[in-house]
């Protein structure tokens, strides 16, 4: 659908130079997406990855952020092996309801209340970002925590148009489970993509 190369704006790699790879194509279908415009993986032309590889390597920037929709509806072992062949951190952003494919190298996991993700993709995340919407996200956010390898980053997202209501919960939340770290999404504060 679109690439571009900004800073991180969530999770782990939160303020790092990163090259996003937004593939077409979503079955999940959340209503508060702000990228409806990936759903329809027909209505974004297919792209060579060879020329997704020269797009990446024209910036300084090593991380790749392969993310969607959901970009678990396409095979991603041949764009993760060039990425890798070509020097860049393979990471990509998904809800887990799709079988995974390719090799990464950070794999930020998602969950969707519209759409659970496969029970095997959930020990492989190496960060779990739930979305809050609602204070029911919190016992949400805890099912899937415990199904979470001990190494995984567990972090708690304000929904963007419900971020005054529920960020002093989330902090309340995090305060009582210390667990759980704050994730932002700073790139919409900065006004970067």
């Amino acid at each position: 659908m679109e690439a571009f190369y900004t800073l991180q704006g969530e999770g782990f790699y939160q303020g790092q130079a990163a090259y996003f790879i937004r593939l077409g194509g979503c079955d999940v279908g959340c209503f508060w997406c702000d990228v409806k415009e990936s759903w329809d993986a027909a209505a974004h032309p297919q792209v060579a990855i060879e020329e997704i590889i020269a797009g990446a390597a024209a910036y300084p920037g090593r991380i790749a952020v392969v993310t969607g929709g959901e970009p678990l509806l396409h095979n991603l072992d041949e764009l993760t092996a060039e990425l890798r062949q070509a020097g860049f951190q393979t990471n990509i952003e998904t809800s887990g309801s799709s079988p995974i494919s390719g090799k990464w190298d950070w794999i930020c996991l998602s969950p969707k209340k519209f759409k659970a993700p496969l029970p095997e993709n959930i020990p492989l995340a190496n960060e779990l970002k739930i979305i809050v919407y609602n204070k029911h996200d919190f016992a949400w956010a805890e099912r899937f925590a415990q199904q979470t390898s001990k190494n995984c980053r567990l972090y708690l997202q304000p929904e963007w148009s419900k971020a005054a209501e529920v960020t002093p919960l989330i902090v309340e939340y995090i305060k009582a489970n210390p667990k759980w770290q704050l994730s932002l999404q700073v790139h919409k504060y900065i006004n970067v993509p």
